[in-house]
């Protein structure tokens, strides 16, 4: 591309062409005590999210593993967005919005700081009681959904164990500036330039991350953390939009044997798979970025087989 290709988002650009994103609006925090003036409580709280964003995808995978469905709501929105960004509908997997009778998303944002000019994003952490969100951050709201419903979540699982969160916050940035938005910033990028800025250091550090985990099972050994999720929803869409849409295609993630088997791995975890929704995927990337594919044109692969034998449950 040229510098004067058309930029996704105008006002995360650079001047070189290269995507730089939006910090979160909103990063009020929920507590078990409600010392930070948002206790948590069953029924208070509602997730806006959409099956397609790998970012609210995070937030999804958090609140199934936690067995927090009957503590949070959520409402999905529909995949494709316009100028107007997400919008409420009624659709498969997608529906209007039964909290506030908001049409757009957009209306909550305004509803919590009518001055708001951002970007509208997803996830959004709706409190019904102060009817305003809380956060729009979905950093701050795994680790909230990991801890800070405890007393009501029917799991244990703690996914930022004490003993590994200075390895995981080093990982977390490696893997969220490479490969979670590397594959952002090659995809939207303007130029040339920018673009292999971006696409080498995806895959150097696909790469490493093939080494990691051949003797391992996980990031972090045998279990299970927060790294593992923020990977796995860049992962899960690799092949069917960002290898192609967004021209990470140096390799397909399913010539990697460890991560493509790793993959597999994490997809038959009980509850992950029911979180992964490849029409709203496709939908959403190869409509909405008009700029990127002008014909919108959903592609009908690829054919995977996320269910094949991982054999990956030995490792240690």
């Amino acid at each position: 591309m040229d510098s004067e290709s058309k930029a996704q988002f105008p006002g995360e650009q650079d001047e070189e062409g290269s995507f730089v994103r939006q910090q979160d609006a909103f990063r009020n925090l929920v507590t078990a005590d409600g010392s930070s003036g948002f206790v948590a409580a069953p029924g208070r709280y509602h997730l806006y999210v959409s099956w397609a964003c790998p970012w609210a995808h995070r937030t999804i995978l958090v609140r199934k593993l936690k067995r927090l469905e009957n503590v949070i709501g959520m409402t999905v929105v529909d995949p494709i967005r316009d100028e107007r960004g997400w919008a409420f509908r009624n659709g498969s997997g997608c529906s209007e919005d039964p909290i506030n009778g908001f049409h757009f998303l957009s209306e909550a944002y305004l509803a919590t700081d009518p001055a708001y000019e951002g970007r509208v994003t997803v996830p959004v952490l709706w409190d019904k009681q102060k009817r305003m969100i809380v956060s729009n951050s979905d950093d701050d709201l795994m680790r909230m959904l990991n801890s800070e419903f405890n007393a009501f979540a029917e799991s244990t699982l703690d996914l930022y164990p004490p003993a590994h969160r200075s390895e995981i916050e080093q990982l977390n940035e490696l893997i969220y500036e490479t490969v979670n938005n590397g594959v952002y910033r090659a995809g939207f990028a303007t130029t040339q330039k920018s673009y292999e800025n971006a696409v080498f250091p995806l895959f150097d550090t696909l790469n490493r991350l093939e080494a990691r985990l051949q003797d391992q099972r996980y990031l972090f050994g045998s279990a299970l953390t927060e790294t593992d999720l923020r990977l796995f929803v860049t992962l899960i869409r690799f092949d069917a939009v960002y290898h192609g849409h967004f021209k990470c295609n140096i390799r397909q993630l399913a010539s990697y044997p460890i991560l493509f088997s790793y993959l597999r791995d994490l997809y038959q975890t009980p509850g992950i798979a029911e979180t992964v929704n490849f029409d709203h995927i496709k939908r959403h990337y190869y409509v909405t970025h008009d700029d990127i594919n002008p014909t919108r044109i959903v592609p009908v692969g690829p054919m995977q087989n996320l269910w094949e034998p991982h054999n990956r449950a030995s490792l240690a």
